[in-house]
């Protein structure tokens, strides 16, 4: 019976993930912040609801056809990418700074996916630039759908990391 303890604890070790016992693994403390409050957290809304405004502009300008709608969607694209780059900016300086982050690959798949949605934002607000009226149908609707599909990943992603692994939190003083 205890020989048999013994081999069962040692299959238990066979199946620990190395990960967990690597040094800084516990350490998930924002350390991108003003006076303990994180600044991705703080900065990845603007381009999140920058991005639905930019497909509602679209789509809005579809139906209506009126100007000042595709004029709407040039300013939310273009916002929505410097905005997405100042919370790209922050959420890359917290993936590189803290360990907890940088060792789980979790984490590195929201960055692929919000590197992916900066590409594609600023993709959108690029062809809008060349005449803002003219570049929302077909394609202007069509990246700023798939940018709402995008975003929607990375931010459930991101809000995962956080609420069930709780990166990029601020413990409290």
């Amino acid at each position: 019976m205890a020989q048999e303890m013994v081999q069962g604890r040692e299959e238990a070790r066979e199946f620990d993930d190395p990960i967990d016992d690597a040094p800084g693994f516990e350490e998930t403390e924002s350390r991108v912040a003003i006076w303990g409050h994180p600044l991705h957290a703080m900065t990845v809304a603007f381009p999140v609801a920058l991005t639905f405004c930019a497909f509602g502009a679209d789509a809005l300008y579809w139906w209506s056809g009126q100007e000042r709608w595709a004029w709407a969607g040039l300013w939310a694209s273009g916002t929505a990418f410097l905005f997405g780059l100042g919370a790209g900016a922050t959420g890359t300086m917290e993936l590189l700074m803290v360990p907890g982050i940088r060792i789980r690959a979790a984490a590195w798949t929201h960055f692929a996916i919000a590197v992916m949605l900066l590409s594609l934002l600023g993709l959108n607000w690029g062809w809008r630039l060349t005449g803002y009226e003219a570049a929302v149908l077909p394609w202007g609707l069509l990246m700023s759908g798939f940018a709402v599909l995008v975003v929607s990943a990375t931010g459930w992603h991101g809000g995962k990391l956080v609420f069930d692994y709780r990166l990029g939190t601020s413990k409290g003083s």
